[in-house]
């Protein structure tokens, strides 16, 4: 596994992400020696959602108006089906998102996360999954959408769902060894 021990990921996120799809990717990161930020549009707490009801809160370790994507070297976006949808409308959070793909910095979206890719508009051409109902609208942004397990493109690391999880966080960890990728053409 990977020696992240000088790395710093920010986990972008907003009320409503699926719980597991945010605290293990955070837990495997640092345990692979990463600083972990939890990051938001709202100060406090962001809450999670469990399966079927509201889960846990997590702090926000900062605003994301107060940091940058230069202070970061990769980025995860947990699921949720509340969570990307409230992040797609902020347009500082889409800038953040746009940042990693357009600068080739690893990037991992997982379940419904891939639904803030999309408005970034720098999809066309870059295979992935996601949950299964987000397949069209992927391929509507020009994505080459595949059912698997994990998939790799160039940094960007996606997964399904949180049956996933044990590759994501393992291929996450992997690109994030590697540093920055070759931005995308």
């Amino acid at each position: 596994m990977a020696n992240l021990n000088n790395r710093k990921v920010a986990i972008l996120t907003e009320d409503g992400f699926e719980q597991v799809e945010l605290t293990s990717p955070k837990e495997a990161l640092e345990a692979a020696g990463a600083t972990v930020h939890v990051i938001s549009p709202k100060t406090g707490t962001v809450k999670a959602w469990d399966k079927d009801h509201w889960g846990i809160e997590v702090n926000v370790d900062k605003l994301l108006t107060d940091v940058s994507p230069d202070d970061y070297d990769a980025l995860v976006l947990p699921g949720g089906v509340l969570n990307p949808d409230k992040l797609r409308q902020n347009k500082d959070a889409v800038a953040f998102v746009s940042a990693f793909l357009d600068e080739g910095k690893p990037l991992a979206a997982i379940c419904h996360g891939p639904q803030m890719l999309i408005e970034t508009g720098m999809l066309k051409g870059r295979k992935l999954t996601s949950y299964p109902s987000l397949q069209t609208d992927l391929k509507n942004a020009g994505a080459e959408w595949v059912d698997e397990q994990v998939v790799t493109d160039n940094g960007l690391v996606t997964s399904r769902t949180p049956d996933d999880l044990e590759a994501f966080n393992k291929k996450t960890i992997e690109e994030i060894g590697e540093g920055v990728h070759e931005p995308h053409a």
